[in-house]
């Protein structure tokens, strides 16, 4: 097994008692974040919300820290990101915060220390954009959406 490649984190005041982000179980992709509320805080159906974490962060060269939905929490509660998934650049130095929506019909409540969101670290690949006269074939082509098969069974035959 390798060494994990660490994250250098500064834990705000709000956050104090709060522990650092972890995995659940041994193969879990996902870090669970921290909500650092100081109140309970009352998301009404169709509202959104920002939930602090209390952590400002600064991630290794050449990564990126992805904020997902938990699946739990969505299909529970209908909470969701809107911005799923929420991308923290290397060189962001403020505090990761989460931005929550409630698609349910009853108001959710966020308490101090639930499990808001999830973090996954991944690297980054750079792009650089090359602009040609015409592109090669696929066997796809211009299809667009649906262009593969649009009742989601699998082909037959």
């Amino acid at each position: 097994m390798s060494a994990a490649t660490v994250i250098e984190v500064v834990r705000l005041p709000h956050a104090a008692d709060l522990p650092l982000p972890g995995y659940a179980t041994g193969g879990a992709a996902g870090m669970d974040l921290l909500a650092a509320v100081s109140a309970p805080l009352v998301v009404a159906p169709g509202a959104r919300a920002l939930v602090p974490t209390g952590l400002r962060i600064a991630l290794p060269p050449g990564h990126e820290l992805q904020v997902r939905p938990r699946s739990g929490l969505a299909l529970k509660h209908g909470i969701v990101l809107p911005n799923s998934p929420g991308t923290i650049d290397e060189d962001f130095r403020g505090e990761l915060q989460v931005i929550v929506l409630n698609t349910g019909a009853e108001p959710f409540t966020v308490e101090r220390g639930m499990r808001i969101a999830q973090a996954v670290l991944a690297p980054v690949t750079r792009a650089a954009w090359r602009e040609v006269e015409a592109l090669p074939e696929s066997a796809r082509g211009a299809g667009g959406f649906g262009s593969t098969g649009t009742d989601g069974r699998a082909p037959t035959g």
